[in-house]
């Protein structure tokens, strides 16, 4: 990834932000904290890593990327209206009425783009651990993509599904868990403690990267290590910060489920601007 690359990338992560910002506002509702932190990998998927036509976005040879923390839906919207699934204009419908654009992604909603209609937790990787044998029975060459919370790994469909991908030898399957150590009650380990965490993972016969959540450059090269096929899935444990970008929010998790007030709304951007999310 060259200098230029990576200062396009970091400016997409910005502005992915800042309408993730706006649209929470202009609802009124919504999840503020997962959302910021998730922009810099949702940037690097969409912008750099993923094999997707935005224009065909049922091209059977795509990649399949399967949100299963639903609530963070937000930077899911966003990043798909920047990569050209639909009009950026639309991201102000978040949440209202007859909106293609709710809470948690559903697909009957009619938003081009979405794999999985998410909500409960847990479900993802299951539904991405069926793609990637699906794939594989049918001889494709895509990769299936499956995004974690680290609270939702609290649940025990995950550990069943991962069972599962490594028993196949799913190795065109990756996880990505936002490790930031914050749930809606506060911090993982203190909920539910998670570690070790990494061990965990290798015990289920995957293999286990780390990277910095917010380092793009780093983002992509862990990826392109976890896409090397040697028999088993691939697991990024991503290091992020919740709330990333607004220094007055961030590692709050009181932000978890929080949309910014309309008169919080300049200062937040401006965070971001000042800060520029890096």
């Amino acid at each position: 990834m060259n200098e230029a690359k990576l200062k396009k990338l970091r400016s997409i992560s910005k502005e992915i932000r800042k309408d993730v910002l706006r649209s929470l506002t202009e609802a009124g509702s919504g999840h503020t904290g997962g959302s910021l932190g998730l922009a810099d990998v949702f940037t690097v998927l969409y912008f750099h890593v993923l094999k997707h036509k935005p224009h065909k976005p049922d091209w059977p040879d795509r990649d399949r990327l399967i949100l299963s923390i639903g609530h963070v839906a937000p930077v899911l919207y966003v990043a798909l209206a920047h990569a050209g699934y639909f009009p950026k204009k639309e991201l102000q419908t978040l949440r209202k009425l007859d909106s293609r654009l709710q809470g948690h992604p559903g697909r009957d909603h009619g938003l081009p783009g979405l794999e999985l209609s998410a909500g409960s937790l847990g479900q993802g990787l299951s539904v991405a651990v069926g793609m990637a044998l699906a794939g594989k029975l049918d001889h494709k060459d895509f990769f299936v993509y499956s995004l974690h919370g680290d609270g939702e790994l609290q649940e025990g469909s995950i550990w069943e599904a991962a069972m599962s991908a490594s028993h196949h030898k799913l190795d065109h399957l990756i996880a990505i868990v936002d490790r930031n150590e914050v749930q809606i009650d506060g911090k993982t380990s203190e909920v539910m403690e998670l570690e070790p965490l990494a061990d965990k993972w290798r015990a289920f016969g995957w293999k286990v990267f780390h990277c910095n959540g917010h380092d793009h450059k780093e983002i992509y090269n862990t990826i392109q290590q976890a896409k090397k096929k040697e028999g088993k899935p691939a697991v990024i444990l991503a290091k992020t910060l919740m709330g990333k970008g607004v220094k007055s929010i961030e590692n709050d998790h009181r932000w978890h489920g929080k949309p910014p007030a309309k008169e919080q709304l300049s200062d937040f951007l401006n965070q971001i601007e000042e800060n520029n999310a890096i």
